[in-house]
C-alpha cells in the first residue's frame, strides 16, 4: 500500500513531464472584437496598463482586419503612452497613420504622438514650468512637428487650441535652448559662435519671448569683434523694438558691464 501511494505521489509531481509545461490563461481565446477592446478599456480604466497593454496587444493581432482595429491601435498607444513604453507608442500611432489617413480620428493620433514625443509629460500632464531648455531639443523638434502637422492637415480638430498653445511652449523652449548655448559661447569668448546662435533665434523663433535677450548678445559680440556698424544697427533695432528694455547701450556703458554678462545675471 506504501509503495502504490509512493508511486502516485511521483506521478502527480512529475505530471509536467507528461502533460508539458502549464499554458497560462487568456481571458481573449475566443471572445468577440468588441469584447476584448472594452476588456482593454476596462482595465485602462483602473490604470491597470499592463493588463490593458496585454489585452489590447491580442486583440490588435488577431483581428487586423476587424473595423475596430483602428480603435485597438489608438487604446493600445494610449496605454504604451501611460505605461511609458514610449518607442512602443510611437511606432503603434505612425502604424495608425499609415493605416488610416482619412480616419476620422487620425487628428487624434498625431495629437497623441505630440504629447508622447515630449520630452518630460510632466509639463504637458501638469503644465508647470520645470526648466528643460538645457536638454537636447531633438524630442522637443519632433514633437513640434507633430503638432504643426495636425493644425495644418486639421484647422477644425477639437485638439487645434490646445495643439496651438504646446507649439508655442515648445518654440520657446527651443529658441531659450539656443540662447543657453549663446551664453555658454560668450563665456568662452566664442563671439562668433555665440552670434551665430543668437541670429538663428532671430531668425527661426521671431515670435518668441527670446528676441531681446537674442539681440543683447549679438550686440555684445558684435563689439568684442570690434564690428562696430553692425552693433550700432543691432542696437537700434533693439531700441526700436524694446523702447523700455533696461538693457541700452548708454545705461551698460555707464555701469561699464557686459551687456551680456548683464542679462545673464538675471538668471543666476
Amino acid at each position: 500500500m506504501k509503495l502504490i501511494s509512493t508511486l502516485i505521489l511521483t506521478l502527480l509531481l512529475s505530471g509536467c513531464f507528461f502533460f508539458g509545461d502549464p499554458v497560462e490563461f487568456d481571458e481573449t481565446t475566443g471572445q468577440s472584437p468588441q469584447w476584448i477592446l472594452t476588456r482593454g478599456e476596462a482595465y485602462a480604466s483602473n490604470r491597470d496598463w499592463p493588463e490593458a497593454i496585454k489585452v489590447l496587444e491580442k486583440g490588435e493581432q488577431r483581428y487586423p482586419n476587424s473595423k475596430l482595429a483602428p480603435q485597438f491601435k489608438l487604446d493600445l498607444a494610449f496605454a504604451y503612452y501611460k505605461f511609458s513604453q514610449d518607442a512602443q507608442a510611437i511606432a503603434m500611432l505612425d502604424k495608425f497613420i499609415r493605416l488610416y489617413p482619412n480616419h476620422p480620428t487620425v487628428d487624434y493620433a498625431y495629437y497623441l504622438k505630440g504629447v508622447v514625443l515630449f520630452v518630460d509629460r510632466n509639463l504637458f500632464d501638469k503644465f508647470t514650468f520645470q526648466d528643460i531648455s538645457d536638454r537636447d531639443v531633438n524630442s522637443l523638434k519632433a514633437s513640434f512637428n507633430a503638432f504643426k502637422l495636425l493644425i495644418e492637415r486639421y484647422p477644425d480638430s477639437k485638439y487645434y487650441d490646445d495643439a496651438v498653445i504646446r507649439m508655442t511652449y515648445l518654440m520657446n523652449k527651443m529658441a531659450e535652448h539656443q540662447i543657453h548655448v549663446a551664453r555658454y559661447y560668450m563665456k568662452r569668448k566664442a563671439y562668433v559662435a555665440a552670434l551665430n546662435r543668437s541670429q538663428y533665434v532671430l531668425e527661426e523663433f521671431p515670435q518668441t519671448i527670446h528676441q531681446e535677450e537674442a539681440l543683447i548678445i549679438i550686440i555684445s559680440a558684435y563689439e568684442f569683434l570690434g564690428i562696430k556698424d553692425l552693433q550700432k544697427d543691432t542696437e537700434k533695432i533693439l531700441k526700436l523694438n524694446y523702447p523700455d528694455s533696461k538693457y541700452h547701450t548708454k545705461d551698460l556703458q555707464a555701469q561699464k558691464k557686459d551687456w551680456w554678462n548683464i542679462w545673464d545675471s538675471l538668471y543666476d
